[in-house]
């Protein structure tokens, strides 16, 4: 968190990877099911925690704009996918641990 703000969270990570691969903000949040406006207010959050921004737009031409990541929003992406992974590994035995205790099939609502 900075301030009231949160900086970073898998939804935004997922947006943030989105981004990369559709080079535009609002298909990004069309495949992540987001309005534009959750999607770009997403990205101004990320970019006004961060010592530099991560998502970056690009004007408008013949083919319209579009949005790009920075090598630090490439950078984010790659530390928190690597958290992730650590922290899945870290808790992989509780995991298993919790898996025993769950239901194994789903009961019928009378």
């Amino acid at each position: 968190m900075t301030g009231d703000l949160i900086a970073l969270g898998p939804g935004k990570v997922d947006l943030l990877e989105s981004i990369g691969q559709e080079g535009s903000i609002s298909q990004a949040a069309r495949e992540r099911h987001l309005s534009y406006r959750r999607a770009w207010n997403m990205v101004d959050t990320m970019n006004q925690c961060f010592k530099e921004p991560l998502v970056v737009s690009i004007t408008g031409g013949k083919g319209g704009g579009g949005a790009i990541l920075t090598e630090g929003g490439k950078k984010i992406i790659q530390l928190y996918r690597k958290m992730e992974k650590k922290a899945e590994d870290a808790t992989r035995a509780e995991g298993k641990s919790l898996q025993k205790l769950l239901l194994t099939t789903r009961r019928e609502a009378d």
